[in-house]
């Protein structure tokens, strides 16, 4: 139960925190703002400006993308659920050693087992190709979307509060 409180503070604290800097769709598929830069310096300084102004639907852009790479393997979406549901079961319903016939199973053989069963399973559905198909992916969206978006006017006085 504790965990489940700690989880559900860390999802409110994260809404709270990266998902409260979202903008409105309309404002961050602003057709009218799309160009291309002129140069490097302009491309990197767009960047620089959107990641941060932007840096909630970016956060969201990465779930979403998230998401949709684990829900299409289903060998990955089995794997995790494998073993996140062992560990629950064995934490819930083995907390004490168990008597079965000659031989006592501990927690410690359960999680063993576990493990020699859900890591290799886990290999298998290849979460490192997953891992960069997501890098990958969201670098190409995220850093394409702040290089051709132009900065609101709001960006020039960014500058100068930065500056006091």
């Amino acid at each position: 139960m504790e965990a489940l409180m700690r989880v559900t503070d860390t999802l409110k604290s994260f809404r709270e925190t990266r998902l409260s800097a979202l903008r409105s769709p309309t404002e961050f598929f602003d057709f009218h703002r799309i160009s291309r830069p002129a140069d490097t310096s302009q491309a990197v300084s767009r960047i620089t400006y959107n990641t941060r102004y932007f840096s909630g639907n970016y956060t969201l852009i990465v779930l979403v993308l998230a998401i949709y790479a684990i829900l299409t393997s289903p060998l990955l979406l089995f794997s995790i659920v494998f073993l996140v549901a062992g560990f629950a079961a064995i934490n819930r319903f083995a907390p004490d050693p168990l008597q079965v016939g000659d031989h006592v199973v501990t927690q410690k053989s359960l999680y063993t087992g576990l493990f020699v069963v859900g890591l290799p399973l886990l290999w298998l559905s290849s979460p490192i190709m997953t891992f960069f198909w997501l890098v990958g992916a969201s670098s190409c969206l995220i850093l394409g979307h702040a290089c051709l978006i132009e900065p609101g006017v709001e960006s020039e006085y960014a500058n100068i509060q930065d500056a006091v």
